[in-house]
Protein backbone atom coordinates (compact mmCIF):
# COMPACT_ATOMS: atom_id res chain seq x y z
CA UNK A 1 0.00 0.00 0.00
CA UNK A 2 1.42 3.40 -0.97
CA UNK A 3 1.48 5.86 1.93
CA UNK A 4 1.39 9.63 1.54
CA UNK A 5 4.75 10.88 2.79
CA UNK A 6 5.92 14.38 3.74
CA UNK A 7 9.71 14.79 4.04
CA UNK A 8 10.85 17.28 6.69
CA UNK A 9 14.49 18.30 6.34
CA UNK A 10 17.06 21.04 6.75
CA UNK A 11 18.43 22.66 3.59
CA UNK A 12 21.87 21.20 4.35
CA UNK A 13 20.41 17.68 4.00
CA UNK A 14 18.73 18.21 0.63
CA UNK A 15 20.95 15.59 -1.03
CA UNK A 16 19.42 12.87 1.13
CA UNK A 17 15.91 14.10 0.36
CA UNK A 18 16.76 13.92 -3.35
CA UNK A 19 18.03 10.34 -3.00
CA UNK A 20 14.75 9.31 -1.37
CA UNK A 21 12.71 10.96 -4.09
CA UNK A 22 14.80 10.09 -7.14
CA UNK A 23 16.82 6.95 -6.45
CA UNK A 24 15.06 4.69 -3.97
CA UNK A 25 12.31 2.26 -4.97
CA UNK A 26 9.66 3.41 -2.52
CA UNK A 27 5.96 2.74 -2.82
CA UNK A 28 4.82 6.16 -1.64
CA UNK A 29 2.90 9.23 -2.72
CA UNK A 30 5.27 12.14 -2.20
CA UNK A 31 3.60 15.17 -0.59
CA UNK A 32 6.83 16.97 0.24
CA UNK A 33 7.53 20.66 -0.25
CA UNK A 34 10.27 20.82 -2.89
CA UNK A 35 10.60 24.56 -3.38
CA UNK A 36 10.39 27.52 -0.99
CA UNK A 37 7.01 29.16 -0.42
CA UNK A 38 7.18 32.64 -1.98
CA UNK A 39 6.32 34.70 1.05
CA UNK A 40 8.03 36.48 3.94
CA UNK A 41 5.04 35.86 6.22
CA UNK A 42 5.87 32.94 8.53
CA UNK A 43 2.23 32.29 9.46
CA UNK A 44 1.25 32.11 5.80
CA UNK A 45 4.16 29.78 4.99
CA UNK A 46 3.22 27.37 7.76
CA UNK A 47 -0.47 27.49 6.87
CA UNK A 48 0.41 26.75 3.24
CA UNK A 49 2.57 23.78 4.26
CA UNK A 50 -0.14 22.42 6.55
CA UNK A 51 -3.00 22.82 4.10
CA UNK A 52 -1.24 21.78 0.90
CA UNK A 53 1.24 19.18 2.10
CA UNK A 54 0.97 17.93 5.68
CA UNK A 55 -2.82 17.62 5.78
CA UNK A 56 -2.63 15.36 2.72
CA UNK A 57 0.05 13.07 4.17
CA UNK A 58 -0.04 10.15 6.61
CA UNK A 59 3.68 9.74 7.38
CA UNK A 60 6.24 12.44 8.13
CA UNK A 61 9.78 11.33 7.33
CA UNK A 62 12.21 13.66 9.09
CA UNK A 63 15.90 13.65 8.23
CA UNK A 64 18.16 13.99 11.28
CA UNK A 65 21.44 15.65 10.35
CA UNK A 66 23.93 17.71 12.33
CA UNK A 67 21.67 20.80 12.22
CA UNK A 68 18.52 19.09 13.45
CA UNK A 69 18.96 19.51 17.20
CA UNK A 70 16.90 21.50 19.70
CA UNK A 71 20.10 23.05 21.09
CA UNK A 72 21.99 24.56 18.17
CA UNK A 73 25.34 26.23 17.70
CA UNK A 74 24.67 30.02 17.78
CA UNK A 75 25.78 30.37 14.17
CA UNK A 76 23.12 27.94 12.95
CA UNK A 77 19.56 28.95 12.14
CA UNK A 78 16.78 28.14 14.58
CA UNK A 79 14.37 25.23 14.23
CA UNK A 80 11.15 27.20 13.78
CA UNK A 81 9.93 25.51 10.63
CA UNK A 82 10.83 21.90 11.36
CA UNK A 83 9.32 22.21 14.85
CA UNK A 84 6.07 23.55 13.40
CA UNK A 85 6.06 20.85 10.71
CA UNK A 86 6.44 18.21 13.41
CA UNK A 87 3.75 19.79 15.59
CA UNK A 88 1.35 19.76 12.64
CA UNK A 89 2.32 16.13 12.01
CA UNK A 90 1.45 15.15 15.58
CA UNK A 91 -1.78 17.14 15.75
CA UNK A 92 -5.03 15.26 15.32
CA UNK A 93 -7.99 17.51 14.59
CA UNK A 94 -10.37 18.92 12.00
CA UNK A 95 -8.73 18.86 8.58
CA UNK A 96 -5.50 17.41 9.93
CA UNK A 97 -5.03 13.78 10.98
CA UNK A 98 -2.00 12.67 12.98
CA UNK A 99 0.91 11.38 10.92
CA UNK A 100 3.19 8.52 11.74
CA UNK A 101 6.71 9.87 12.37
CA UNK A 102 9.85 8.27 10.94
CA UNK A 103 13.16 9.80 12.06
CA UNK A 104 15.95 8.81 9.68
CA UNK A 105 19.33 9.33 11.33
CA UNK A 106 21.87 10.50 8.75
CA UNK A 107 25.48 9.22 8.77
CA UNK A 108 26.85 12.49 10.19
CA UNK A 109 24.86 11.76 13.38
CA UNK A 110 25.60 8.07 13.89
CA UNK A 111 28.23 8.61 16.60
CA UNK A 112 26.11 11.19 18.41
CA UNK A 113 22.89 9.17 18.39
CA UNK A 114 24.34 5.67 18.70
CA UNK A 115 27.30 5.79 21.11
CA UNK A 116 29.75 2.92 21.44
CA UNK A 117 29.22 0.51 23.08
CA UNK A 118 25.60 0.69 21.95
CA UNK A 119 24.09 -1.93 24.25
CA UNK A 120 23.77 -2.26 28.00
CA UNK A 121 22.18 -4.59 30.55
CA UNK A 122 18.97 -3.34 32.14
CA UNK A 123 19.15 -3.03 35.92
CA UNK A 124 15.38 -3.61 35.97
CA UNK A 125 15.13 -7.06 34.39
CA UNK A 126 18.57 -7.99 33.07
CA UNK A 127 17.59 -7.68 29.40
CA UNK A 128 20.14 -6.46 26.87
CA UNK A 129 18.91 -3.14 25.48
CA UNK A 130 20.17 -0.79 22.79
CA UNK A 131 21.48 2.64 23.73
CA UNK A 132 20.50 5.73 21.77
CA UNK A 133 20.91 9.43 22.44
CA UNK A 134 17.67 10.98 21.23
CA UNK A 135 17.86 14.30 23.07
CA UNK A 136 18.06 18.08 22.72
CA UNK A 137 21.64 17.63 21.46
CA UNK A 138 20.56 15.49 18.50
CA UNK A 139 16.89 16.17 17.66
CA UNK A 140 14.06 18.60 18.37
CA UNK A 141 11.85 18.00 21.42
CA UNK A 142 8.87 17.02 19.26
CA UNK A 143 10.85 13.94 18.29
CA UNK A 144 12.65 13.10 21.55
CA UNK A 145 9.55 13.51 23.73
CA UNK A 146 7.59 11.18 21.47
CA UNK A 147 10.42 8.65 21.34
CA UNK A 148 10.97 8.45 25.11
CA UNK A 149 7.27 9.00 25.64
CA UNK A 150 5.92 9.59 29.14
CA UNK A 151 2.73 7.53 29.08
CA UNK A 152 0.81 5.07 31.28
CA UNK A 153 2.14 2.33 29.01
CA UNK A 154 5.69 2.87 30.32
CA UNK A 155 6.68 1.40 33.69
CA UNK A 156 8.57 4.23 35.40
CA UNK A 157 10.70 1.67 37.23
CA UNK A 158 11.98 0.21 33.95
CA UNK A 159 15.11 1.88 32.59
CA UNK A 160 14.24 1.45 28.91
CA UNK A 161 11.34 1.88 26.51
CA UNK A 162 9.89 -0.95 24.43
CA UNK A 163 8.92 -0.39 20.80
CA UNK A 164 5.24 -0.38 21.79
CA UNK A 165 5.89 2.55 24.14
CA UNK A 166 7.41 4.76 21.45
CA UNK A 167 5.50 6.71 18.82
CA UNK A 168 8.48 7.85 16.76
CA UNK A 169 10.28 5.23 14.68
CA UNK A 170 14.03 5.94 14.51
CA UNK A 171 16.33 4.24 12.01
CA UNK A 172 19.82 4.71 10.59
CA UNK A 173 20.02 5.97 7.03
CA UNK A 174 21.81 2.80 5.85
CA UNK A 175 19.11 0.58 7.32
CA UNK A 176 16.37 2.78 5.90
CA UNK A 177 17.67 2.75 2.32
CA UNK A 178 18.00 -1.05 2.42
CA UNK A 179 14.24 -1.42 3.01
CA UNK A 180 12.47 1.97 3.03
CA UNK A 181 8.94 0.58 2.67
CA UNK A 182 9.36 -1.48 5.86
CA UNK A 183 10.08 1.58 8.00
CA UNK A 184 7.46 3.77 6.38
CA UNK A 185 4.91 1.00 7.05
CA UNK A 186 6.05 0.85 10.69
CA UNK A 187 5.56 4.60 11.11
CA UNK A 188 2.15 4.47 9.44
CA UNK A 189 1.02 1.65 11.76
CA UNK A 190 1.75 3.80 14.83
CA UNK A 191 -1.17 6.07 13.91
CA UNK A 192 -3.65 3.47 15.15
CA UNK A 193 -1.48 1.87 17.86
CA UNK A 194 -2.44 2.41 21.54
CA UNK A 195 0.59 4.68 22.07
CA UNK A 196 -0.91 7.18 19.59
CA UNK A 197 -3.27 8.28 22.37
CA UNK A 198 -0.37 9.75 24.36
CA UNK A 199 1.66 11.76 21.86
CA UNK A 200 2.81 15.30 22.74
CA UNK A 201 2.20 18.01 20.14
CA UNK A 202 3.85 20.81 22.15
CA UNK A 203 6.38 19.20 24.54
CA UNK A 204 7.95 21.45 27.16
Amino acid sequence: MAHKVFISYKTEDTEYKDIIQDELDIDMIDNSLNSPVKSENEDYILRYIRENHLSKSTVTLTLIGNRSAESLHPLFEDQYYIKREMQASLYNGTGNSKNGVLAVILPSMYNAVYPSPNTTTSSFDGNTVSISNISDDTVIKEISENFYLDSPMHDVNRDYWTSNERYVIAVKWDDFISNPNKYIDMAYAKRTAPIANYTKVHPK
